[in-house]
């Protein structure tokens, strides 16, 4: 039996979470089109007749400019050290730039075997991949190449085929029915952040924090106290929208969503804090990182 992780790492935007998510057959982890959507890392555990493959999604690789990015980057490095194989996500639609460039000179320095994974091959031509694959093939001994789509799901069968070739003999580390190791509030918090990323788009996403302050069942009824932290009063403001369109929006679409995830009513209250400098502020963050 084949058993391992598989550390899932790329620049951010390139399809990390939505390949996870396409792997595992499920939604463990938040998607949308900010970069540095996930800040944490992320275990989605996969069990078939063949093993067990522990995928490990990454923070995007980025340079940190507050203490929320230095320890975004700091589970990069431990998932690295961690792996049994690294899965390399690069994005066929985008130049090859200063921070691929990154990315490859930190892998240099990582032991495990390495894949190349091209995603978005949807969105181009046939042919497309390989310049992608002439340039990579080069710059680092990558085991294995392979174009994919995670959004249609093409190659993804070929993909894992892949990785239980590479993966060491060994005994299953969880239990065969997990599927993740996150719990019911950081699943909420992510859930809330998520519906906030697609709301609000590009106009303030590096600087909302989600904290769920409260879960009480109530019999027929869960009820959710949730905190959005932002910076600034205008940011604030934001959020709220007009008459509070955006917060009621953001509310609905995560309330049905859990209502899905956890089969009962949700009663989900939203409050929105500023914080100066929330991704600066240790107590903050070991109370996000802790949920």
């Amino acid at each position: 039996m084949k058993v391992g992780f598989v550390s899932i790492i790329g620049r951010p935007n390139v399809g990390k979470s939505t390949l996870l998510n396409a792997l595992m057959g499920r939604k463990v982890t938040i998607v949308s089109p900010t970069p540095q959507t996930t800040r944490h890392r992320i275990l989605g555990v996969k069990t078939t007749e063949k093993g067990q493959i522990i995928f490990m999604d990454n923070p995007g690789i980025h340079r940190p400019l507050h203490k929320l990015n230095e320890l975004m980057m700091e589970r990069v490095y431990e998932s690295l050290k961690d792996s049994d194989l690294i899965l390399l996500v690069v994005d066929i639609t985008q130049p090859f730039g200063k921070g691929d460039q990154f990315v490859i000179d930190m892998l240099k320095e990582a032991k495990p075997p390495k894949f190349l994974v091209i995603n978005k091959i949807d969105l181009v031509s046939k042919g497309k991949a390989l310049p992608v694959i002439d340039l990579y093939k080069d710059l680092l001994d990558f085991k294995e190449i392979v174009p994919v789509s995670a959004y249609k799901g093409t190659n993804l069968d070929l993909l894992e085929d892949l990785i239980y070739k590479y993966l060491p003999e060994g005994e299953l580390l969880f239990p065969s029915e997990t599927v993740t190791n996150i719990s019911d509030r950081f699943l909420i918090s992510e859930i809330i952040r998520e519906k906030l990323l697609h709301r609000l788009k590009a106009e303030l996403p590096y600087s909302i924090g989600v904290l769920v302050e409260k879960i009480e069942d109530r019999e027929d009824l869960l009820y959710i106290y949730a905190v959005i932290f932002v910076e600034k009063e205008n940011h604030k403001k934001i959020v709220i929208g007009k008459g509070g369109e955006n917060l009621k929006i953001v509310g609905t679409r995560a309330r049905e969503e859990l209502e899905f995830i956890f089969g009962k009513k949700i009663y989900l209250e939203l409050v929105v804090k500023v914080r100066k400098g929330w991704r600066d502020d240790p107590s903050i963050l070991a109370m996000l990182e802790n949920q």
